[in-house]
């Protein structure tokens, strides 16, 4: 490991990042910029407003609080360093920063992935077996969810880190990219990686199709249980929970699908940087506004919070 501390600072990458001077670059990274704003307060509210209020201690709003968690965290590793790269003009990172930003990047996405999966099946079990929920959804089964997501992300995140950063670099530093990423370093590698990238394919694979045929299944069956519903009102609300939780998905896993599961030939630095920014701005941003601005409960929370705060101002 010190190896990658002790490397000098010929050993920087430099990243191209996405922006160059003009002025609608300039508009659009002050548009980035909004983004990562709203995202972060809005994360950091909605994990604030589950934290605080007794009513959203249930497992979908814990879950809730562990997705913005993720979001927060994935925002917070790529777009601070992309923003002093801009603004600095200066767009190097360091060996190991690039290590860093690599190893919380694929933890956090791939930590994401399995818990909106996951997600799934709890909305399976609220919506098919409503009276088995409690047992079904125990504090403990939470805790197991989100541990099991958190851990086989970073698993994820260290193989890939240790693994990209043990290649020689001896050629070009530039970095067709806005952060260190997998792929885009890979091609400055100046050793065979064809066996390695073909692994990273099919963890990929594996890490984006598992939990996605865990949704897949739960959104069959919930299909199933709302269509025998009888009642108009139930469907209704049944619906209400899950298309959050879609649209969610959708999102998240086209984006993803679309840089990862592509034929290497079909691939180009410039589309994947675009399709990056979705699921590592905009998707942070939207997950928490999907989720409360469409949940009454969530909006129920944040009135109440506001009230509480407007009575102690007055008082």
């Amino acid at each position: 490991m010190e190896t990658w501390m002790n490397r000098s600072s010929t050993d920087d990458f430099i990243l191209l990042g996405i922006f160059s001077y003009c002025t609608t670059d300039l508009v659009l990274f002050s548009v980035v910029m909004m983004v990562f704003t709203v995202a972060l307060c809005a994360n950091v509210l909605l994990i604030s407003l589950i934290y605080i209020d007794p009513r959203l201690h249930t497992p979908m709003y814990f879950f809730l609080s562990q997705l913005s968690l993720m979001d927060l965290m994935l925002v917070c590793n790529i777009v601070p360093k992309m923003a002093v790269n801009f603004l600095s003009g200066i767009k190097s990172i360091s060996f190991a920063g690039c290590g860093i930003q690599i190893g919380f990047f694929v933890s956090l996405v791939g930590s994401e992935g399995l818990l909106l999966g996951l997600m799934a099946y709890d909305r399976y079990v609220a919506i098919s077996h409503p009276l088995h929920y409690p047992i079904l959804m125990s504090h403990r089964v939470c805790l197991q969810i989100a541990g099991g997501s958190w851990a086989f992300g970073t698993l994820d995140g260290i193989i890939q880190m240790v693994a990209a950063m043990t290649f020689p670099y001896c050629g070009s530093r530039n970095v067709d990219h806005f952060f260190c990423e997998v792929p885009a370093l890979l091609k400055l590698a100046c050793a065979d990686t064809s066996l390695f990238e073909n692994l990273l394919f099919a963890c990929c694979v594996f890490m984006l199709l598992l939990p996605f045929s865990i949704i897949v299944a739960s959104y069959v069956r919930i299909l199933a249980a709302v269509l025998r519903m009888h009642s108009t009102q139930a469907r209704k609300k049944a619906l209400a929970t899950c298309s959050s939780h879609l649209t969610a998905v959708s999102l998240f896993y086209g984006a993803a699908m679309f840089i990862y599961l592509r034929p290497k030939r079909y691939r180009t630095p410039s589309h994947d940087k675009v399709v990056s920014v979705f699921y590592t701005v905009l998707t942070p941003m939207l997950n928490p506004l999907i989720y409360s601005l469409r949940n009454r409960e969530v909006m129920g929370a944040l009135k109440k919070g506001l009230d509480h705060c407007r009575s102690v101002s007055h008082h």
